[in-house]
C-alpha cells in the first residue's frame, strides 16, 4: 500500500517508526488509509507488549513529552516501559498531537495475528502497518458506536468500490 495523504498524524508516526516501535494503526486514521477519506483527530495504535518493545514505545513517549489527556499537568505521570506494562488504555497529548494507545481493544484478534494481516503503508519514505480492513470492521463492530457503524458501512462501500475497479 502506498500513499501520500495530507495526514496531520505524520510526524507522530515518524516519531513511533524512527523509534523502532513495533505498532500497527487502528481507529480513524486506519479508516482514511484503509479507503475512507474522514477526519479524526487523534492516533489510535495497538502495541506489541513485549518487554523490549514497550521500552522503544515509553522512550518515544518521554521523549515526545506524552501527558495524559485531561489531567492536570502538576499530576506525576511517566509514560515509560514501566507504566505502559501495567496499562491497557492510555489517552496521551504530545506537542504532535494526540495519540491513544490501545493493547486489546474490543473485536481484535491477538496482535501478532493482526501484525501478520496488516498492510504496509509508504508516505515518501515513512513505512509502518496499518490494521488490515477485517481486523478494522471487527474493532469497529465490536466498538458500535455511532461513528463506527458509519466507518463499518463507509469501509465496505469502499472495498466494492475497489472491486470494480479492480474488475474493470
Amino acid at each position: 500500500m502506498s500513499s501520500t495523504p495530507e495526514l496531520h498524524a505524520v510526524p507522530l508516526l515518524r516519531a513511533l517508526a524512527e523509534g523502532g516501535v513495533d505498532f500497527l494503526v487502528i481507529g480513524g486514521i486506519a479508516v482514511y488509509l484503509q479507503g475512507y477519506a474522514r477526519f479524526t483527530k487523534d492516533l489510535d495504535i495497538v502495541y506489541a507488549t513485549s518487554t523490549a518493545n514497550l521500552e522503544r514505545l515509553g522512550e518515544a513517549l518521554v521523549t515526545l513529552g506524552a501527558r495524559l489527556r485531561g489531567v492536570r499537568e502538576d499530576v506525576p505521570f511517566v509514560p515509560d516501559a514501566r507504566t505502559l506494562k501495567r496499562t491497557q488504555i492510555l489517552t496521551l497529548d504530545t506537542p504532535l498531537g494526540g495519540i491513544n494507545l490501545l493493547v486489546d481493544p474490543d473485536g481484535a484478534d491477538r496482535y501478532e495475528a493482526m501484525r501478520g494481516r496488516a498492510d504496509v503503508v509508504d508516505l515518501d519514505g515513512l513505512r509502518f502497518r496499518v490494521v488490515a480492513v477485517e481486523d478494522l470492521l471487527s474493532m469497529k463492530r465490536a466498538a458500535g458506536r455511532p461513528q463506527d457503524v458509519a466507518d463499518v458501512d463507509a469501509l465496505l462501500t469502499a472495498q466494492r468500490v475497489a472491486r470494480r475497479i479492480e474488475g474493470g
